[in-house]
């Protein structure tokens, strides 16, 4: 079952967008679009996702709009980008959790170093423990190869989605 894209959403299989007016998106290999089924990250986004045996990667360029006054990504798209990257790591990991809806209980973020304007942003998390109601995570995240994030988080383990094959990746 797919989940239909709102018409105002740019077309996802569309050539990746500009970091500025002058550098085209340059994805590294692998990585391809995400879709998602929520608008904030539509709005907010676009995320990138690998996929590649047992590892899943999620991924950004840091853009303009996601930047603060010093140029470098807004801690609180940091943020965003570290509370979709647990829960879609797990989705992804685990068939036991599968793709469940994953509200954040608890998400603890430690800054290690900037990410500036057009730094490619990666992250890569880990399930650690999931028990009957509550799933517990941890990731790293780079820019351009240089730790920047460390992340851990609780969610409770909530209703299923619709399944869609797609956004399980």
């Amino acid at each position: 079952m797919s989940v239909p894209l709102p018409a105002d959403r740019p077309d996802e299989t569309a050539p990746p967008a500009s970091t500025d007016a002058t550098r085209p998106l340059d994805l590294p290999t692998g990585f391809r679009p995400l879709r998602t089924m929520g608008d904030f990250i539509a709005a907010n986004g676009p995320l990138y996702v690998r996929s590649e045996g047992g590892s899943v990667q999620l991924g950004f360029r840091v853009e303009a709009r996601h930047t603060n006054p010093m140029r470098i990504c807004h801690g609180g798209m940091m943020a965003s980008f570290c509370d979709m990257l647990l829960p879609i790591s797990i989705h992804r990991k685990s068939k036991e959790i599968g793709f469940r809806f994953l509200p954040t209980i608890n998400l603890q973020i430690d800054y290690l170093a900037p990410a500036r304007l057009g730094a490619w942003v990666q992250g890569e998390a880990d399930l650690l423990k999931a028990t009957r109601s509550l799933v517990f995570a941890q990731g790293l995240v780079t820019a351009d190869g240089v730790a920047c994030a460390r992340v851990s988080g609780i969610f409770k383990i909530g209703p299923a989605f619709p399944a869609d094959p797609e956004l399980l990746g």
